[in-house]
């Protein structure tokens, strides 16, 4: 009975020395190497200390007395270095050349489309192209161009003020859960009417998404300010050292009548009607120019 060879073809000892065979290596070069995505664990972190910076009037009363004056002072500085250090921190994946021009040409298209609707209550077209390339390519995508945006359009018409940080996190934080929503396996052999569906049904999914972010992004900008919009005395005021349940209640009444009923609620029917006209051409459009990051 012949013995089976413990040794590779090629490879054993009384082959000659030009005819052995080199080990092989391409298990271990198919074998994903695990990457860590510190930047996604700053960007969250980052993000948790900016929504901390945008509801300081409910955290107030859990700081001694002492140094509750210098709460907002805190919170409006705090915003404008996160943004700074969380677009340095992301990783090279968006400093490629390609995305690099392709944020400049979303940047200006979106500031161009928020200048135009300047002045019109509520009618922000901005968040149709911050949801859909934010679906496209990616939650840091979205992040970016949705921070970029409100800068330079904000540089452009001459917006600047303790407001904008806090846009421009707020408009990132629209784009970046735009690329978080649940995605679908691609249909390749499904037939025409059952892609046609599965469009429909991702229209669905943003448009329903846009609904949401209108309010959320009401609601947050308008809880940084309100202990300074409305004067004290009123039913719908800010009150130092209240219970938080209590200053809750009163930012919800003043942002349902200044806002919720009438800017908030535009905003989001402008949302929807622009995703339902536009969305499937820029999806289709968008989807060309494939980026590597999703996420």
């Amino acid at each position: 009975m012949s013995k089976i060879s413990a040794t590779a073809p090629g490879n054993s000892p009384d082959a000659p020395a030009g005819r052995r065979a080199r080990p092989s290596r391409r298990t271990d070069r198919a074998r994903p190497r695990p990457s860590i995505r510190w930047t996604s664990w700053i960007l969250g972190g980052g993000s948790l200390l900016a929504a901390a910076a945008f509801a300081w009037p409910l955290f107030v009363g859990a700081v001694p007395a002492d140094a509750q004056v210098a709460v907002p002072i805190v919170a409006f500085a705090l915003i404008p270095a996160l943004i700074v250090a969380l677009a340095l921190t992301l990783d090279h994946e968006m400093y490629t050349a390609k995305t690099v021009a392709l944020l400049g040409v979303l940047s200006a298209v979106g500031a161009a489309v928020r200048i135009a609707g300047a002045g019109v209550g509520g009618v922000e077209a901005v968040f149709v192209l911050l949801i859909l390339a934010g679906r496209v390519y990616g939650a840091r995508f979205g992040f970016l161009l949705g921070m970029l945006t409100i800068a330079v359009s904000s540089m452009l018409w001459g917006g600047f003020g303790p407001w904008t940080p806090f846009q421009m996190f707020a408009c990132g934080w629209v784009g970046a859960g735009a690329g978080l929503l649940p995605r679908w396996q691609n249909a390749t052999r499904q037939n025409s009417s059952g892609q046609r569906m599965r469009a429909n049904r991702e229209i669905f999914l943003l448009a329903a998404y846009g609904v949401v972010a209108s309010y959320l992004f009401g609601l947050m900008m308008n809880l940084w300010f309100w202990p300074f919009a409305v004067g004290s005395g009123t039913d719908i005021s800010y009150t130092a050292g209240a219970d938080p349940g209590q200053n809750l209640a009163s930012f919800a009444l003043y942002s349902l009548v200044t806002s919720t009923l009438t800017w908030d609620t535009v905003r989001a029917i402008t949302t929807v009607v622009g995703i339902a006209l536009v969305g499937p051409a820029v999806l289709a459009a968008l989807r060309r120019a494939r980026l590597s990051p999703r996420r």
